[in-house]
């Protein structure tokens, strides 16, 4: 886990039963270490792991230390947020957004 910024890591190896397993929706931004708006995405993303808690989970995955992942979902810029339920991606975004604004673009997953 990167306590820094208080979301969990995933990689190539657990992607499928942290992530696709999972009984709740999985927010995942893909990320990386060089990437400047990612940081910026990072705290908007902790805020709403805890303000979603018990209906959402929120990770982060390093595209360049997982690159299997990366490239099976097509991810070809960062950040992208991508949200996943039952297994299947039901949303992606791509870039850092306000809070307020992604909030909205995920209001119809978390229904």
């Amino acid at each position: 886990m990167t306590q820094t910024t208080g979301l969990p890591d995933v990689t190539d190896a657990d992607f499928e039963a942290r992530v696709l397993e999972s009984e709740l929706p999985v927010l995942v931004q893909f990320t990386a270490v060089w990437c400047g708006p990612c940081r910026m995405l990072k705290p908007v993303l902790a805020d709403i792991a805890r303000e979603q808690a018990g209906r959402l989970k929120v990770v982060q995955i390093d595209v360049d230390a997982n690159q299997q992942t990366t490239q099976r979902y097509t991810v070809l810029s960062t950040p992208t947020v991508m949200v996943f339920r039952d297994g299947e991606p039901v949303l992606s975004t791509v870039g850092a957004k306000p809070k307020a604004r992604l909030l909205r673009e995920l209001a119809p997953v978390l229904d």
